[in-house]
């Protein structure tokens, strides 16, 4: 029986990321609650500006685990990119609430909170920022 995930992992190394998409949903089919799969599903539908798909798969991998700070990051900078700021800082928030450990984790953790700074700050300092 194949491995879609690892299929998918290849894939993406290759640089193939609608291929890789495809393994993802197979993947999905037989593990549906896999937020590591769900997560880079979500990344390589971004990759091929499949937005809302991706959009899609980080607010099912969230309601998998509000935990997921991946999906929180990921769902937070593409809600940005479609002016939704009180989304963005909603799942900002959710992320620095529970984030990730490891080498890497400094930089996300200081990323996530200076753009959130920034939507506080585009408000006008209101506490909350606007919806665009």
């Amino acid at each position: 029986r194949l491995d879609y995930l690892n299929e998918a992992l290849v894939l993406e190394r290759q640089g193939d990321f609608d291929a890789a998409v495809t393994s993802y949903r197979l993947a999905l089919r037989e593990h549906p609650t896999d937020l590591r799969i769900l997560q880079n599903m979500a990344i390589a539908l971004t990759k091929v500006g499949r937005v809302e798909e991706a959009i899609r798969a980080y607010r099912r991998a969230i309601e998998v685990d509000a935990t997921a700070s991946g999906a929180q990051y990921g769902l937070a900078f593409l809600l940005i990119k479609r002016g939704d700021a009180v989304g963005a800082a909603a799942h900002l928030e959710a992320f620095l609430a529970h984030p990730p450990r490891g080498e890497d984790a400094a930089r996300w953790i200081a990323h996530a909170q200076a753009t959130l700074d920034q939507l506080h700050g585009a408000s006008g300092g209101a506490g909350e920022p606007t919806r665009s």
